[in-house]
């Protein structure tokens, strides 16, 4: 139960879009078409539920302080934590150059369409940010940390697929000129995180 809380937690209050911001760039350049969106959103979270428990595992088994206990006490004082963001960025982008592989042969269509913005997941600061927010949580255990993974790969699937819907809808509605384009997006993206701030007063 206390996995299937933090997913839900993940997905409505600590949403990476809408409570923290993080991943804006491909959110609003890709959330222009539904299909799009999906196949970016998927990509996100298939990374994000690969990297960071893999993070979870290389923080509390080699470089956290004492980590290193397990090879004898001659390593108990080995403090490793100034290469967590290297090897965190290291293993995210080893993660998306696979997943871009995989995409291209797969379906050519949705890799033309996602252009730049599928190599750039290896640094979306949303990928980045569940695995420094796990550092920073202290997740009991790797069950706990790949449910944060998930939930949070699907808050930002659901933030960005929400958004094409939207704009998809928009391009038949009256915008006045000078807000066409980002002007409505930004407008749009802060009443979405509006609304997402009341599911924070939930108690799971």
């Amino acid at each position: 139960m206390d996995a299937i809380s933090l997913i839900v937690k993940s997905i409505f209050v600590d949403n990476m879009i809408f409570a923290y911001f993080l991943g804006m760039c491909s959110f609003l350049a890709v959330s222009k078409n539904v299909k799009t969106a999906v196949g970016l959103g998927i990509a996100v979270t298939f990374v994000l539920v690969l990297t960071l428990p893999i993070n979870y595992l290389l923080e509390n088994y080699i470089l956290k302080p004492g980590a290193l206990s397990w090879l004898g006490e001659e390593f108990a004082d080995v403090d490793l934590s100034v290469f967590s963001l290297i090897i965190f960025i290291a293993v995210i982008a080893s993660f998306t150059q696979l997943v871009e592989m995989v995409v291209e042969r797969f379906s050519p269509a949705l890799y033309n369409s996602l252009g730049i913005f599928l190599p750039l997941i290896a640094v979306n600061c949303a990928i980045l940010g569940g695995s420094l927010f796990m550092q920073q949580r202290e997740f009991p255990n790797l069950g706990m940390a790949t449910a944060y993974a998930f939930g949070s790969g699907i808050g930002w699937m659901m933030a960005i697929v929400g958004m094409a819907a939207i704009r998809e809808k928009l391009e038949y509605s009256d915008v006045p000129k000078p807000l066409r384009g980002l002007g409505i997006t930004f407008i749009i993206t802060s009443l979405m995180a509006i609304g997402f701030m009341s599911f924070s007063g939930i108690n799971f």
